[in-house]
């Protein structure tokens, strides 16, 4: 039928890790099925072939329709995230429209067969499968699913573009656990939407894309809009794939659902043509997806154990695939009982507390060098999850693939991941929870490597000093100001870009989910992260770093979140200019400057036109006033910052790249 298309997975012999490992001996890890979130009143609630919503029905076309129904009061939808029952924000109408009649609703446990749309059917399994909050730009290619979401109690974000709605649903997947779901239009709503699912996939996140298609009987034909999507995406995903029948939904939403959660977690694409999404189908649901974790082999443990009583200099890193905060209290405390020094990949810094005397810093961009030397003198490198990739190594300096110097033990649930770049002398095949579990119960073994760990610990509290900024505005001061007012569960979001840097080296995390940012170095990303961050937690403070630069790619999202009140609080990094590509530019091409000056527009006047609280910080000791009038605005707030270009990041002085280079 035209170019339907199949799923398609990453190849096992192309860019992913083969099958199975070049080593001899692979763990082979015993597998339990869990429960992934089924709320509890899901369960059970059934009527012949179709979900039954508690005191609401999906509407139904086929159904006998009932004329005195349409007088009825509507219920009212359940709760989603971040969401009361006395939400002030109702549901949008246009001008002078009436609430829409309230349609026949199939009672609990009638027993009756239920024809429902593609699109109610999609959205049903959506609700077994625990989704709360779905983020799109709505498009007519996927009117029958946005209809079925009216009746729903899952919770419609409308983004501006859908560059945020992907950011945002990848955020959510970040702060849950669970996949967020993005839905967007075919063609150019889609590719606008792959930035997101890079994200995703570079990240380690679960998420779900759902893309509206042209018709079936269209396709093949370059019809209006019509991309391939097995193609466009299947680098970027874990899979992507058409669904070609309404009877399939529920089987290919619990494939996309299995497929985003197990192993390292990843984007799923699905494409729908707006015809299966229209035609109705008598399909059963399916049931809610349950996960396969693996758990550690207590030989492994044991390994480790006497890997541990020889080592003189370990290291542990912590990194993505399904961490939780139980992971990293249970991580820490094997850390901490064993007098360990543990360092956190590129933008994993909430996965422990930092507060903890053995924390010794993050392995990111712009990493402490003592830090660096450390991972590099490491003779037993303990990875608990990541992927030790490029940038905790600075590109594979530090430790050299396939086999570094180092003893390496690499915990991942994924058993692709082990041996994909370095050949670990003990993989081990595990959920992380599961894993850290088990650390946290080994007996502890005597340290031969305390002035090795409080050395390291000494490091980075040194490193949290920063040294006086040029300008009238200091980001160093305005850090630290920002270390001790922040409460402990304050949510930070950031994009890409130098202004970073400060944002990274100078936070102090403690809980898990508190730092949201994209590892895959995406720009844009912060102001929609925001928004996820604020819905799922509307009572916590969340804070979105980002630049001048990086605000500009994504400034209608601060709309967005005038749109549905949520107050986060934006600090725009304002030195009129990409500065670190600017920064390379230097370094690499001295006194060839182009492309990266820029000229900005005045940025608190265009937060206060989308109907949000500004302002302009023109000095250091101004903040703290401005910052406490954004929290009491109770409103999206944008609070400038204009710093001295000079000071290029925290190390770095712009003069002094120009005088190396003369």
């Amino acid at each position: 039928m035209g170019s339907a298309l199949r799923p398609r997975r990453l190849p096992t012999g192309g860019c992913r890790a083969p099958p199975r490992p070049s080593w001899p001996r692979h763990p082979t890890a015993a597998l339990r099925r869990v429960d992934h979130r089924v709320p509890a009143g899901h369960r059970d609630v059934r009527s012949g072939g179709g979900l039954v919503r508690g005191g609401e029905r999906s509407r139904a076309r086929n159904c006998l329709d009932d004329p005195e129904d349409r007088l009825r009061p509507r219920p009212t939808a359940a709760c989603g995230v971040g969401r009361k029952a006395d939400d002030p924000l109702p549901r949008p109408r246009g001008r002078g429209e009436a609430e829409a009649p309230a349609r026949h609703r199939i009672p609990r446990g009638s027993g009756r067969i239920v024809s429902r749309t593609g699109g109610q059917i999609l959205v049903d399994q959506l609700e077994l499968n625990g989704a709360e909050l779905a983020f799109s730009l709505p498009g007519e290619s996927f009117l029958p699913l946005l209809d079925a979401l009216y009746d729903s109690p899952i919770r419609l974000i409308t983004s501006r573009h859908e560059q945020g709605a992907a950011n945002a649903a990848e955020a959510y997947g970040k702060l849950t656990g669970t996949p967020g779901i993005c839905i967007v239009t075919r063609g150019p709503g889609a590719t606008q939407a792959a930035v997101g699912v890079h994200t995703a996939m570079q990240d380690s996140t679960p998420m779900l894309l759902l893309v509206g298609h042209v018709p079936r009987r269209v396709q093949g034909r370059e019809a209006w809009q019509e991309l391939d999507y097995g193609r466009v995406f299947g680098g970027l995903a874990k899979a992507a794939w058409q669904v070609d029948s309404a009877d399939r939904i529920p089987e290919h939403i619990s494939r996309a659902y299995a497929l985003a959660l197990s192993g390292r977690p990843g984007p799923v694409v699905l494409a729908l043509p707006e015809d299966v999404l229209a035609e109705t189908s008598d399909a059963a649901d399916g049931a809610p997806v349950q996960v396969p974790r693996a758990a550690p082999r207590a030989e492994d443990l044991a390994r480790l154990r006497d890997l541990l009583m020889s080592a003189e200099r370990p290291l542990v890193v912590v990194g993505e695939g399904g961490w939780t905060q139980g992971t990293g209290d249970d991580v820490l405390r094997f850390c901490e009982a064993n007098e360990l020094p543990v360092a956190c990949a590129f933008r994993c810094q909430d996965f422990v507390d930092n507060r903890s005397q053995s924390y010794a810093g993050v392995l990111g961009v712009a990493m402490d060098d003592r830090l660096a030397a450390r991972l590099a003198e490491a003779d037993l490198v303990l990875a608990v999850g990541g992927r030790l990739g490029d940038v905790p190594t600075r590109r594979y300096t530090l430790l050299e693939p396939p086999n570094p110097s180092a003893t390496l033990v690499h915990v991942h649930p994924d058993p692709r991941e082990l041996g994909f770049v370095f050949e670990p002398d003990l993989p081990t095949v595990s959920s992380l929870p599961d894993f850290a579990a088990a650390l946290a119960a080994l007996a502890p073994v005597e340290p031969r490597w305390r002035e090795w760990t409080s050395a390291a610990r000494a490091d980075y509290e040194d490193n949290l000093r920063h040294e006086p900024m040029e300008g009238p505005v200091d980001l160093g001061e305005i850090m630290a100001f920002l270390r001790g007012r922040l409460p402990e569960d304050a949510i930070q979001t950031c994009g890409a870009g130098n202004f970073t840097v400060w944002a990274h080296r100078f936070a102090e995390f403690t809980r898990f989910g508190t730092q949201i940012c994209p590892r895959s170095g995406s720009m844009g990303y912060g102001i929609a992260a925001g928004v996820a961050a604020k819905l799922v937690h509307p009572d916590r403070i969340v804070v979105c770093f980002t630049g001048d630069g990086d605000f500009s790619m994504s400034s209608p999202e601060f709309a967005t979140a005038v749109h549905y009140g949520l107050a986060i609080v934006v600090l725009l990094v304002n030195n009129g200019m990409l500065a670190t590509i600017r920064m390379h530019q230097e370094r690499l091409f001295p006194g060839r400057v182009i492309g990266t000056d820029l000229v900005n527009p005045d940025f608190p006047a265009l937060a206060r036109a989308y109907g949000g609280h500004a302002e302009r910080v023109e000095r250091t000791e101004e903040f703290e006033g401005a910052f406490e009038r954004a929290l009491a605005s109770g409103k999206p707030s944008l609070l400038e910052l204009p710093v001295d270009p000079e000071r290029i990041s925290p190390r770095i002085r712009l003069s002094e790249l120009q005088a190396r280079a003369q």
